[in-house]
């Protein structure tokens, strides 16, 4: 069996929370560490949260809340949102992705989300999905500062579920989703709101 390409090998990258992870960085802080928050304190305790760190996610810190509830604001980091910066991070990283793949084999789905197809690239690099994911992240960690995790599967929507069921629970922060694996994992989800889509 070709371990290059068994089906069509599509990876899901997730930059982990993305806009407090860019905060973090622009201080010179670990996200993993750091209790930060992004949202516009300007605006009265009805700010949204837009993000949290992945720090305070570990905690059970959720982002969409009002700013009004949060616990303890006094000894988190408020952050103003910059979407001019978050967009110039994610033009970069999106640059870090046209080293590895054509423009046609790149699906840009969010300012923090990419789909990429690498189905004709593992011959090349003569790597698997799972060591080419790999290094694409090391080199957005490596270039930009910000963590990102990463759902490996046979089309779009495998990578996506696999991004979103696997890689969270992953000590690599992937997750590989096959067709073989869909009746194992997916049929018993419950509730079906927790599969995307």
């Amino acid at each position: 069996m070709d371990e290059y390409k068994i089906y069509r090998q599509i990876i899901c990258i997730d930059l982990k929370s993305f806009y407090a992870s860019v905060e973090c960085r622009l201080r010179g802080l670990d996200p993993f560490t750091t209790p930060l928050i992004v949202a516009d304190e300007s605006r009265g305790g009805g700010s949204v949260v837009l993000a949290v760190s992945p720090f305070l996610k570990q905690k059970g810190f959720k982002s969409r809340q009002r700013l009004h509830e949060v616990p303890n604001k006094d000894q988190l980091i408020i952050a103003k949102p910059q979407m001019r910066k978050y967009l110039e991070y994610s033009r970069d990283i999106i640059a870090i992705y046209l080293q590895y793949v054509a423009a046609e084999d790149l699906h840009i789905y969010s300012i923090d989300e990419a789909f990429l197809d690498l189905s004709a690239y593992l011959r090349y690099y003569e790597k698997t999905p799972k060591a080419l994911a790999k290094t694409i992240m090391r080199d957005i960690y490596q270039q930009t500062g910000i963590p990102s995790t990463c759902g490996i599967g046979d089309n779009m929507l495998l990578s996506k579920l696999a991004l979103d069921l696997l890689s969270k629970k992953s000590p690599t922060h992937i997750g590989v989703l096959h067709y073989e694996d869909v009746s194992k994992i997916l049929w018993p989800l419950k509730p079906l709101s927790a599969m995307w889509g």
